[in-house]
């Protein structure tokens, strides 16, 4: 592990340090392993180091190894020096970064880039079982299915106000002061649905904030639940979604601006990354990139599986 004198501050010096493979498995492999390399096969940890091959082999079950196997990079021919530029990218970017942009930024293929961006967003996940508390906004937004791509029926119900046809409704959390959540909902709101999400995601008895859509009304039986009326007022006091409103401003400004479209069976991998990256805000470059390689183990997403050629679910932000 590097320390904090020597550790990158920026995407040049990144670069300069992770030139050689060397160095960029041994940081890995100390991140990954805290008390020296583990056979994934038998959970060895007696072993020789094959420098040539940056290989291990173990003594138990005599299997090589890489530092790549079980994590976001095994099976890819793509070199640790890519990789590790690719994770500062993407975990650094505030808007995020395109596969296009990505590709031509660390010698890729737009395939091949679009393929790494999706795995990263996989090491980007933070599930937690900690749930919000204090001051909590609750907000839901629309995303994709522009009108103007829309067929004249579905134009038609979105303008008479039956709304949020073919888009993917997301709903939002964030604690104020602290960190925001996202999921991806049925299109219909229900009361049931939406109020379950937030039993889910915050403490009994918590400030719970809202706008006035019939869903949360009865939120007031396990929450301090006021409601902010959009219609007449965006504040009152302290009652407003401002804070999460804030979010879906600046995740739709990446969705927009960097990634144009996005597919929603992918959706989900981009809320993974954007939730990430704002709710990591208060760390430094090294700081988020670490935290990234870190959540690497464990972790693989197959091109089949990303594809829709094998079965793939998807998890809370």
């Amino acid at each position: 592990m590097i320390d904090g004198e020597k550790a990158p501050h920026n995407l040049i010096e990144a670069i300069r340090y992770f030139s050689d493979p060397d160095v960029c498995v041994a940081f890995v492999a100390s991140l990954r392993w805290a008390n020296g390399p583990v056979c994934p096969t038998c959970d060895g940890t007696e072993h020789s180091y094959l420098k040539t091959r940056r290989l291990w082999k173990c003594k138990n079950c005599k299997r090589q190894f890489s530092v790549k196997v079980g994590t976001i990079f095994e099976d890819s021919p793509i070199g640790l020096d890519k990789w590790l530029a690719a994770i500062w990218l993407i975990a650094n970017s505030k808007n995020g970064i395109s596969s296009h942009e990505l590709g031509r930024s660390i010698g890729l293929t737009q395939k091949s880039a679009w393929f790494v961006l999706h795995r990263v967003r996989l090491a980007m996940q933070t599930g937690t079982f900690q749930k919000l508390s204090g001051t909590v906004e609750v907000d839901e937004t629309f995303i994709g299915g522009l009108s103007k791509n829309m067929h004249k029926d579905a134009r038609q119900k979105k303008i008479t106000g039956t709304g949020g046809h073919n888009k993917s409704v997301v709903m939002g959390l964030r604690q104020r002061g602290g960190d925001v959540r996202v999921k991806i909902i049925d299109e219909r709101r229900t009361r049931s649905t939406m109020q379950q999400h937030v039993r889910d995601e915050v403490e009994l008895g918590t400030s719970v904030y809202t706008d006035s859509h019939h869903s949360y009304t009865g939120l007031d039986t396990d929450f301090d639940h006021a409601t902010v009326e959009h219609a007449e007022y965006y504040v009152n006091g302290r009652v407003h979604t401002n804070g999460i409103e804030n979010f879906w401003s600046l995740l739709k400004r990446g969705l927009k601006g960097t990634y144009v479209q996005v597919a929603p069976e992918h959706l989900f991998r981009y809320l993974d990354e954007r939730v990430f990256t704002y709710n990591k805000r208060d760390l430094n470059d090294f700081g988020r990139f670490v935290l990234v390689l870190g959540q690497t183990a464990g972790r693989r997403l197959t091109y089949d599986a990303l594809t829709g050629k094998l079965l793939q679910g998807d998890g809370l932000s």
